[in-house]
C-alpha cells in the first residue's frame, strides 16, 4: 500500500511552460512529478506485484490443422492431435484440455491406454511420448526418441503394457508403457517377408494383435503384404503378396476374417482358412462402364469392419470414390447389409473412428458412432438410426466458420444479458439432429465458485456477429448476427468493392457494445458503420442511412517541427477566443464531375424490411467516394448511450453522429481539429534531418521480419482471412491513397521517440476516441460531456459537447461542440484513455438504462429514457475536487489531473518495442494498466502511479493475427487468436491461477473396467489359447535381452512431479504416487545401470590399451625406453 501527496503550486498554473507539454513531463519513468494540484491527492493503492501471474487457462475452436484421432471406449473421451504438436482431450462439455509437445512436431498417432489415464503420442521427429491424464494439466511422463528409425504405426492391445511400433524400414519394434524401454524383442522385415522377395516391402502402415490369440501379431506393409506373426514361435504364419498397396486393415470380431482396403479404391475380404487370395473383392464406388471396365476409383484410406449382434455388420470407410465425377465432396461411406449410404463432408476427412459399447476386440462390437475429424470440423454420426443423423456438437468448434477479423471481450457482464441473447438466438438453432446424448461424455466438471458473466464477440469476414457465454471457462454460441442483410447484395462485376480489391466487402473491422444499453456497433472494411438496437419483437423497419464525405486536403500532410516531445501550448480561449458553436456539416452534396464521386461503397436497402426479434439495425454511416478516391477506412470508434452520440475518425478526420437525431454534428479533419493549439507548424515542409533514433535502431529486427518498414501496410483484414502463417501475404501496397495510420497497421513499423520519419510524410489518424464526464478547460468547475480524441501522432484533444438535458429537448435541440480544450502530446500512437477519480477509484462511461423501443406503448408508463451518471468522485462534497485522466500510447503512460491538466505520473513503457494493446481493467476491487507489447511482454502498471507490476515475455513472437485479436478485459482475463480457428484464453491474475485447478474439468474418472463375456467350454477350447498367453514372458528382459541403446533414448518428463502435486487424493491418488514412485525408482536404477555399463566399457579400453602397450614394450631393453 502506498500514498501519493501532491503540494498546491499555483504560480506555475500561469507560466507560459506550466502546461503538461513540459519537461516536468519528461522525468523517468515511474517517477512522480511535481506538479499544480488543486488539491492534496490522497490514493491508496491496493495492488502489488504478488496480485498477478500470466498462465494460459482454456483453448476454444477447431484444433488447427488436425492430423490424428483416437477415443477411449470406457472413459469416453477423445483426443485430437494436430500439425503444430497440439493435443486436444474432449469429454463432456466443459471437459476441454488443450496439451502442447514443446518439439512443435506434428502428432503422427495417438493411442490411449484404455481406462488408465494415459495417452501415448507418435510425433513426426520419431519420438513417442507417455501423458498423465490423472492430473487437470496432463504432463509428459516420458520420452522415447528413436534415432536410426522413423516411425510409421503404433498399436497398444487393450489391457497391454507393451506397445508395438512399426518403422518406415518396415522393423517392428515394442516398447514397455511403464519403463518406456525398448526390449530387444524387434520383428526384422526380412525374417518377416520370405526370403526369396526380391523387394522391400514398405513401411508398415499396419499392427494389430488377432482377436482369436493374443500371440499372434498382423503387420500390413505398404507394398502389399500381409504377414501374421506368431509372437511365440518367432516365425510367420501365413504371408499374403497383393498387387495394390494397402492403407488399413480390420478385423472381424472372431478373428477368422480380416478386411483391407486399397489403393485402387477396392475392399479385399481375407479367410485364414485360404490365404491365397481374397475371399471377396469389391469396388464399393466403381462402376462397371460401357467397354466392360470398371471405372477407377480413389484410394479408400481407412476401413472398419464392425459386427452387431441384431444385423448385417457394418462396413465404414473413407474415400473410394470414382475420378470422373469432378467437383465432388469428400464423402464417408457406411455400407450395412445391402445398403450403402454415402454421407458427403463439406471439407476433407483427415481421420474417422468407430465408437463400440465393448473394449475387447473379440466380442461382437456393437457400433453406435462414427466419429468423423474433417480438415475444419468435427462431426459425430449416429448408427443407431436408419437415417445416420448427426448429433449436435457441443463444442464451439464452428469459431471460424467465417474467419475471424476481430475480438471483444466482456467480464462481469449485466447477468441479464445471457439468457435473453441466449432465448432469441435458440429460435434460430438448426434442426435434424439426433435426440440421443452426446457419447462423448467423459470426464467431470462442475461450475467453480469463481464464476461471473462473460461474453466474447467475434467478427467474421463475410460480416457475420456471433456472441458467446464464455463464462466458467466454457464457449456456448448464443446469437449470431448478419451484418450484411442491411446492404443490398452487391452483382457480380459491379462492385464498387472490388475497386476496393475487397472479396469481401462486409468483413468487420471492430465493434463496439454498452452491455447496459445493448446499444452494439459495427465497423466494416468498406469504410461503413451499423448501429443496432436490441428488441424482443420483431418489427417492419426503414433502414435510416446517413453519408458523411471526410476527407482531407493535401495541405494537411504534417511536417513536424523539433520540438515535437515538447511543445508548449497555451489555453485555446487565451489567444484567440472561439465561441461555442456547431462545426459545419458535410453531408456530401451529390456532383456530377466524376462517377465515383459521393458515393459509398455500398447500397443499403431502401425498402421496408421485416427484421426477426434480436439486434436490429437503426442506422448505417458510410463514407463516401471524393475525387475517386475510395473512402479511407475507419480506424476508432466509441458510442455513449447516455449522450446518444457516437464518433467515428480515420486518416483524414474526425465525425461524431448524433443516432437519436439521425444526423452528423460535426465532421472535419484532424488539423481543423487543433483550433488555436496546433502543435505542427502546417507551413512549407522543412528540411528533414537525417537522424535515426535508437529506438528505430532496436526495433529493426522485429520490422525486417515482418515487412519492410518503408512500405505501406494497407490497414484490412488480410492476414486474419488466410489459414496460412505467412507473414509475407501483409506486405501490400496501398496503390491510390495515401497510408492509414492507425493502430492495426502500427505492428509492422518501427517508431522514433515521437514521430517516425515515415509518419513525417502521411496523415494523421484518428487512432482512439473516448466519451466521458471530463472539463473540457482549465477554469472549468463542474465536469462536462467531451470526447477525447488522440492520434497517431501522440495528440491528445479533448473536445467539449453541450448536450441538451431534458428528454423533449435532447430530441430536437441539437448537439453542439465546443471548440478543442486541451491538447497534450505522449510518445508513439494514442491507443487508450481511462478515468480515475481522486480516490483512484475507475469512473464508468454513463449510459442509457435498456429500453425496448418496439415494445407495446403503456398510457400509464410512457417509455422516457433513463440515463445512469457517475460523478468524478466519490462524495458528493468533494464533487469538484476533479479527476485523474490515464493516457497510454504506444510508448508511454501519463496520469494526468484534471481540470488542472497537471502531469502526476509519467512511464516509458518501452523504449525497443511499441504496445499494441492497452486496457484501463479492474482486478481485486482495484484497477491496474494492462499493455500487450509487440515483442510478447505483457505488463501491467499500477494506477494511478504507473509502477510496474508485472513483466512477462508471454510470446517469444507475435504475428499480425495476434496483434490485431488480442485483448483485455476485466478479472484478470485476457484473449487472442492462437490460429485461425482457436481461441486462447489467458490469465493475468494470482488469485485466478491459484484457483485454476478447481475451475478446469477432470478428464480421468475412476471406472471399473467391464468384464469380457464368458467365451464357454467350446469356444474356449478350440478358440485357441489367448488368454494363456504372457507377453512380460516373451518380451521381458530376462527373454528378449536388452534392445541397442543407439536404436532409441529414453527422456524423462516433467509429469510425475506434476502428477504429484496435483494428483486426486484417496485410492486413486495413492495408486498415481506408488506409480510414480515406481516410475521413478525405476528410473534412478536405470540411470545406474547405464553408469554401470559406461565404467565397465571404459574399464575394459583401459585393459585393452595397457595389453597392447605390454606387448609393444616386452621386448625392449631397459636402456631403450
Amino acid at each position: 500500500m502506498k500514498k501519493f501527496r501532491k503540494v498546491l503550486d499555483g504560480l506555475t498554473t500561469s507560466s507560459p511552460g506550466g502546461t503538461m507539454g513540459s519537461p516536468s513531463c519528461g522525468s523517468a519513468a515511474g517517477t512522480p512529478t511535481a506538479a499544480p494540484t488543486p488539491k492534496e491527492i490522497d490514493v491508496q493503492e491496493t495492488l502489488v506485484s504478488e496480485n498477478f501471474q500470466l498462465c494460459k487457462t482454456v483453448r476454444h475452436g477447431f484444433p488447427y490443422q488436425p492430423t490424428s484421432l483416437a477415443f477411449d471406449p470406457v472413459q469416453k473421451i477423445l483426443a485430437i492431435g494436430s500439425r503444430s504438436g497440439g493435443v486436444r482431450i474432449l469429454g463432456r462439455p466443459g471437459v476441454d484440455c488443450y496439451c502442447q509437445h514443446e518439439s512443435g512436431a506434428a502428432v503422427l498417432q495417438l493411442q490411449f491406454l484404455i481406462n488408465e489415464g494415459a495417452l501415448v503420442t507418435a510425433c513426426a521427429d520419431d519420438t513417442l511420448h507417455l501423458w498423465n491424464l490423472r492430473q487437470r494439466r496432463p504432463a509428459v511422463l516420458h520420452s522415447l526418441k528413436f534415432n536410426r528409425e522413423r516411425i510409421t504405426f503404433c498399436h497398444l492391445p487393450f489391457q497391454s503394457k507393451w506397445l508395438y511400433v512399426g518403422t518406415e524400414r518396415g522393423n517392428t519394434h515394442i516398447v514397455n508403457i511403464e519403463s518406456f524401454i525398448l526390449s530387444g524383442y524387434v520383428i526384422m522385415w526380412n525374417k518377416a517377408i520370405e526370403l526369396s522377395t526380391k523387394t522391400h516391402p514398405g513401411p508398415v502402415v499396419h499392427l494389430s494383435d488377432s482377436p482369436k490369440d493374443e500371440g499372434k501379431l498382423l503387420i500390413g506393409f505398404e507394398g502389399g503384404t500381409i504377414v501374421q506373426w506368431d509372437l511365440r514361435a518367432k516365425k510367420a504364419d501365413f504371408r499374403i503378396y497383393y498387387d495394390e498397396a494397402i492403407h488399413s486393415v480390420s478385423w472381424h470380431h472372431e478373428g477368422k476374417q480380416f478386411m483391407c482396403s486399397h489403393s485402387d479404391g477396392s475392399l479385399t475380404l481375407w479367410n485364414l482358412r485360404n490365404t491365397t487370395k481374397p475371399f471377396q473383392l469389391t469396388f464399393p464406388h466403381g462402376k462397371i462402364q460401357k467397354d466392360g471396365r470398371k471405372e477407377s476409383c480413389k484410394p479408400i484410406l481407412k476401413v472398419e469392419y464392425k459386427t452387431t449382434r441384431s444385423s448385417e455388420p457394418f462396413v465404414i470407410f473413407s474415400g473410394g470414390l470414382s475420378y470422373d465425377k469432378a467437383g465432388r465432396r469428400p464423402a464417408l461411406t457406411i455400407m450395412h447389409g445391402k445398403a450403402i449410404t454415402v454421407l458427403e463432408m463439406d471439407y476433407p476427412i483427415v481421420e474417422f473412428m468407430v465408437l463400440c459399447e465393448t473394449p475387447y476386440n473379440n466380442e461382437v462390437q456393437d457400433p453406435y458412432a462414427v466419429v468423423v475429424l474433417l480438415e475444419k470440423d468435427l462431426i459425430v454420426v449416429d448408427l443407431t438410426q436408419s437415417n445416420f443423423p448427426v448429433f449436435e456438437n457441443p463444442y464451439p468448434m464452428d469459431v471460424h466458420e467465417s474467419p475471424v477479423t476481430c475480438t471483444a471481450y466482456f467480464a462481469d457482464c449485466p447477468p441479464d444479458i445471457i439468457p435473453i441473447l441466449y432465448s432469441i438466438g435458440a429460435k434460430n438453432k438448426k434442426t435434424g439432429y439426433s435426440h440421443k446424448e452426446w457419447p462423448i461424455a467423459g470426464g467431470t466438471w462442475t461450475l467453480g465458485s469463481h464464476t461471473y458473466p462473460e461474453i466474447i464477440i467475434t467478427g467474421h469476414a463475410d460480416g457475420s456477429i456471433k456472441f458467446w457465454d464464455a463464462s466458467a471457462f466454457t464457449l456456448q454460441m448464443l446469437y449470431k448476427l448478419k451484418t450484411s442483410k442491411v446492404f443490398e447484395k452487391p452483382k457480380p462485376g459491379e462492385g464498387r468493392a472490388v475497386e476496393l480489391g475487397e472479396e469481401d466487402p462486409f468483413a468487420v473491422q471492430m465493434v463496439s457494445w454498452c452491455p447496459h444499453s445493448r446499444i452494439f456497433c459495427v465497423v466494416g472494411i468498406s469504410a461503413h458503420i451499423i448501429l443496432y438496437r436490441f428488441s424482443k419483437y420483431d418489427a417492419n423497419t426503414q433502414i435510416v442511412s446517413l453519408e458523411v464525405r471526410l476527407q482531407c486536403e493535401p495541405e494537411d500532410i504534417i511536417t513536424p517541427s523539433e520540438n515535437e516531445n515538447n511543445p508548449c501550448f497555451s489555453e485555446p480561449g487565451s489567444h484567440s477566443p472561439q465561441p461555442h458553436h456547431q462545426y459545419p456539416v458535410s453531408p456530401g452534396s451529390r456532383t456530377p464531375d466524376s462517377a465515383r464521386d459521393n458515393i459509398p461503397c455500398l447500397k443499403v436497402k431502401d425498402k421496408m424490411v421485416r427484421v426477426p426479434p434480436g439486434y436490429q439495425s437503426d442506422l448505417v454511416i458510410q463514407l463516401l467516394w471524393v475525387d475517386g478516391e475510395p473512402p479511407q477506412q475507419i480506424t476508432s470508434l466509441d458510442l455513449n448511450s447516455a449522450y446518444g452520440l457516437l464518433a467515428f475518425g480515420n486518416c483524414n478526420g474526425l465525425a461524431v453522429v448524433d443516432y437519436l437525431q439521425k444526423t452528423v454534428i460535426l465532421c472535419i479533419s484532424t488539423l481543423d481539429l487543433y483550433g488555436a493549439t496546433d502543435p505542427y507548424q502546417r507551413l512549407s515542409r522543412s528540411p528533414r534531418r537525417n537522424r535515426q533514433s535508437t529506438s528505430e535502431h532496436c526495433m529493426r529486427g522485429l520490422s525486417n521480419f515482418y515487412s519492410d518498414s518503408k512500405k505501406r501496410i494497407r490497414t484490412s483484414y488480410q492476414s486474419l482471412t488466410e489459414l496460412t502463417d505467412n507473414q509475407q501475404s501483409i506486405d501490400m501496397e496501398r496503390s491510390k491513397s495515401p497510408t492509414s495510420e492507425s493502430r492495426e497497421n502500427s505492428f509492422s513499423r518501427s517508431r522514433s521517440s515521437s514521430v517516425s520519419s515515415i509518419d513525417r510524410d502521411t496523415k494523421e489518424a484518428i487512432t482512439t476516441l473516448q466519451f466521458g464526464e471530463s472539463y473540457g478547460r482549465k477554469s472549468d468547475v463542474l465536469p462536462t460531456p467531451c470526447l477525447w480524441v488522440g492520434t497517431s501522432l501522440g495528440v491528445v484533444i479533448l473536445i467539449p459537447l453541450s448536450i441538451p438535458t431534458d428528454h423533449e429537448e435532447r430530441m430536437e435541440d441539437p448537439v453542439t461542440v465546443g471548440p478543442s480544450g486541451a491538447v497534450q502530446m505522449l510518445k508513439g500512437s494514442m491507443l487508450r484513455f481511462g478515468f480515475l477519480d481522486c480516490n483512484g477509484a475507475l469512473i464508468q462511461s454513463p449510459y442509457e438504462v435498456w429500453r425496448d423501443l418496439n415494445a407495446p406503448e403503456d398510457p400509464d408508463r410512457p417509455r422516457r429514457r433513463k440515463l445512469v451518471h457517475f460523478s468524478p468522485s466519490s462524495s458528493q462534497d468533494a464533487f469538484g475536487e476533479g479527476h485523474l485522466a490515464i493516457v497510454c500510447s504506444e510508448r508511454q503512460a501519463k496520469v494526468f489531473l484534471m481540470p488542472s491538466q497537471s502531469c502526476l505520473f509519467v512511464h516509458n513503457i518501452t523504449e525497443s518495442s511499441f504496445v499494441l494493446r492497452a486496457d484501463v481493467v479492474s482486478l481485486c476491487n482495484s484497477v491496474c494498466l494492462a499493455c500487450f507489447c509487440a515483442n510478447g511482454h505483457v505488463m501491467t502498471l499500477s494506477l494511478p502511479s504507473l509502477r510496474p507490476l508485472m513483466d512477462v515475455n508471454y510470446l517469444p513472437l507475435t504475428d499480425m493475427r495476434i496483434a490485431r485479436t488480442f485483448c483485455f478485459t476485466n478479472e484478470g482475463q485476457a484473449l487472442y487468436l492462437s490460429s485461425p480457428t482457436e481461441i486462447q484464453r489467458i490469465t493475468y491474475s494470482q488469485e485466478m491461477c491459484d484457483n485454476l485447478q478447481e475451475m478446469l474439468g477432470e478428464l480421468f474418472t475412476p471406472i471399473e473396467t467391464p468384464e469380457a463375456q464368458n467365451r464357454g467350454f467350446l469356444k474356449g477350447f478350440f478358440g485357441g489359447n489367448a488368454h494363456t498367453f504372457d507377453r512380460e514372458e516373451l518380451f521381458g528382459e530376462a527373454a528378449a535381452g536388452k534392445a541397442s541403446r543407439s536404436l532409441a533414448q529414453h527422456i524423462p518428463g516433467q509429469g510425475g512431479v506434476e502428477g504429484m502435486k496435483v494428483a486426486a487424493s484417496g485410492a486413486v491418488g495413492e495408486l498415481a504416487r506408488a506409480r510414480i514412485a515406481l516410475d521413478e525408482r525405476g528410473q534412478r536404477l536405470g540411470e545406474l545401470e547405464e553408469r554401470t555399463a559406461l565404467m565397465m566399457t571404459s574399464a575394459e579400453t583401459f585393459s585393452k590399451h595397457a595389453h597392447e602397450l605390454m606387448l609393444k614394450c616386452k621386448d625392449k631393453k631397459w636402456y631403450q625406453f
